[in-house]
C-alpha cells in the first residue's frame, strides 16, 4: 500500500513539476528481485540493475533520488544509482517517508527533514 501510495504520488509530481536529474531519468519503480535492485523510468522500462547486497533495503524513493538502509548506515542514491551520501543510522533514525525532494525521519522524540543531498534542514517535536 505505502509503495503503490509512493508510486502514484511520484508520478503526479512528475506531471504536475516536470522533475528529472540532470541525465534525464526519473525513478518511478523500483523492484527487489533476490540479489538484484532494479529502477524503472516513467514509461516503466528498466534502466539500472543494482547488486541488493551493496544498495541495502530501499525504504524510499522519488523522481530524483532512493534512501537505502544497510545495517548501521542509511545510503542516498541518485536517480542513477550513484552513491552520494552515507549518514550513520543512530543520527538519523528510521525512515519515515520520501517525497519531492526531501525525506523525513524519527530518532527518539525528534522528527528530522533532510534534503536530498543529505542535509538536515529541520528538526521538530514528535507528537
Amino acid at each position: 500500500m505505502k509503495r503503490t501510495f509512493l508510486a502514484a504520488t511520484i508520478a503526479a509530481a512528475m506531471v504536475i513539476g516536470g522533475l528529472q536529474t540532470a541525465s534525464g531519468k526519473c525513478i518511478s519503480q523500483i523492484e527487489r528481485d533476490g540479489s538484484w535492485t532494479y529502477l524503472y523510468d516513467e514509461n516503466g522500462k528498466r534502466y539500472k540493475t543494482l547488486s541488493t547486497s551493496s544498495i541495502g533495503d530501499v525504504k524510499g524513493w522519488s523522481c530524483d533520488f532512493l534512501v537505502a538502509e544497510s545495517g548501521s548506515w542509511i545510503y542516498i542514491y541518485d536517480s542513477d544509482g550513484r552513491r552520494i551520501k552515507t549518514l550513520s543510522k543512530s543520527s538519523v533514525g528510521d525512515i519515515i517517508a520520501v517525497s519531492g525532494s526531501t525525506f523525513t525521519s524519527k530518532s527518539g522524540s525528534w522528527i528530522y527533514t533532510y534534503n536530498s543531498d543529505g542535509k538536515r534542514i529541520n528538526t521538530r517535536a514528535a507528537r
